[in-house]
């Protein structure tokens, strides 16, 4: 558990729960200078989705937040997932436990999933020490459950560092296993409903993190929130019930090592047949309520954030995409903002779900061709193509 004092400040951050306000800097905190931040991502990770691994890829990096969440038995940790990667923040006194949790995480995704991970401890005080900052929010997803929006630039500056090879996690030895107790991926792709579904990433451009950049945030909000449900890419009674293969066998790899996963994919699968014939059917089971769950599926689901920048994943229409294409567009113009956008037709979702009997479970969406792993490809690439643009010439063709 986390140690009194220090690892309760998260606790302490206000809840706010229009998601517009993560552009009001008075919704953030700043993390202590005692805390650090464990940041990992999957190397090539649009090559892995380019050979079709998009749920492995998901898979490996909600499982960054599954170890952390287990080893740490902090269900409350502020976190961010990234699609192929996660960023986590804890207290100083937690570090060495998160670096075990991630030198095995690396070595079973390795091992098991065949990618790359890597990953990085980053002290909040170096971030400082360099000019940046690292703020927290807490945005209320539902009743039940609320997810971490980080601001300051801190980020951003702590995942450049671990792929430069600072602050490096290096691999637990050959067959370390991490605790990855509730980690699955049972769902099979989510269609869109409203004609695609669009991975967004935009931050700040030249001008920084100032007004026109948080009036930006604000619009690009706003026009998806007048599609149905705010642009949520889930039914309001959660996906429809079909049996992922792959996501068991995933899911069985996660919970049991080599020659003892016959017993859990069985497991896992009786488990899975048991809920998506409660939930085809509308049955309850015990304690168990079936419409409450499906509920819970779509309310707890992550599928906008704030992380240095605006990431969301939403189902909208084609003439409101266009609509917040141009705006963007209008904003890089400016020098207000760079953004990286991948449509596709469907979504996926990867979930912690401890117990189905409590109502905290979480639930992670992306897009299912790519989704922010492709958009952040295409806005590092528009980064280049600035840097690399002489000065005082304007765009290129």
């Amino acid at each position: 558990m986390a140690e009194a004092g220090e690892g309760r400040f998260y606790d302490t951050v206000p809840l706010f729960d229009a998601f517009e306000g993560v552009a009001d800097e008075t919704n953030y905190r700043p993390l202590p200078d005692g805390w650090v931040l464990a940041v990992a991502d999957i190397v090539n990770s649009t090559g892995a989705i380019a050979d079709g691994r998009y749920k492995t890829v998901n898979m490996a990096g909600a499982s960054v937040i599954s170890a952390l969440m287990n080893v740490l038995e902090e269900k409350t940790m502020p976190f961010v997932f990234g699609g192929d990667g996660a960023l986590a923040a804890l207290p100083a006194s937690m570090a060495e436990r998160a670096h075990g949790a991630l030198a095995a995480v690396k070595t079973w995704v390795a091992e098991e999933l065949g990618l790359e991970l890597r990953a990085a401890l980053v002290p909040v005080t170096d971030i400082r020490a360099n000019g940046l900052d690292m703020r927290v929010a807490r945005f209320k997803a539902s009743d039940e459950v609320s997810y971490a929006m980080f601001a300051g630039g801190g980020a951003s500056w702590a995942e450049a560092a671990m792929k430069a090879g600072r602050y490096h996690v290096g691999a637990a030895a050959a067959g370390s296993r991490p605790d990855l107790t509730g980690l699955s991926c049972r769902w099979n792709p989510i269609q869109s409903r409203h004609g695609t579904i669009a991975s967004i990433i935009a931050v700040p451009g030249a001008k920084g993190n100032g007004p026109e950049f948080q009036a930006l945030i604000a619009d690009i909000v706003a026009m998806a929130d007048e599609e149905e449900r705010n642009g949520h890419p889930v039914p309001v009674l959660g996906p429809d019930p079909r049996f992922s293969f792959k996501g068991i066998d995933a899911e069985a790899r996660a919970q049991a090592p080599k020659g003892w996963r016959l017993g859990t994919r069985l497991w896992i699968t009786l488990q899975t047949l048991t809920l998506f014939v409660c939930l085809k059917m509308g049955w309850n089971l015990g304690t168990f309520d079936t419409n409450r769950y499906r509920r819970d599926l779509a309310d707890n689901t992550d599928f906008r954030k704030f992380d240095d920048g605006l990431k969301m994943t939403v189902d909208i229409s084609a003439a409101r995409l266009e609509r917040i294409e141009a705006r963007l567009l209008k904003a890089m113009a400016d020098g207000v903002a760079h953004f990286g956008l991948h449509s596709q037709d469907s979504a996926l979702m990867t979930c912690i779900v401890p117990t189905p009997m409590t109502r905290d479970h979480i639930h992670f969406v992306d897009g299912a061709s790519g989704g922010y792993a492709v958009a952040a490809s295409k806005l590092k690439a528009t980064l280049a193509k600035t840097a690399a643009e002489p000065k005082g010439l304007g765009p290129t063709a």
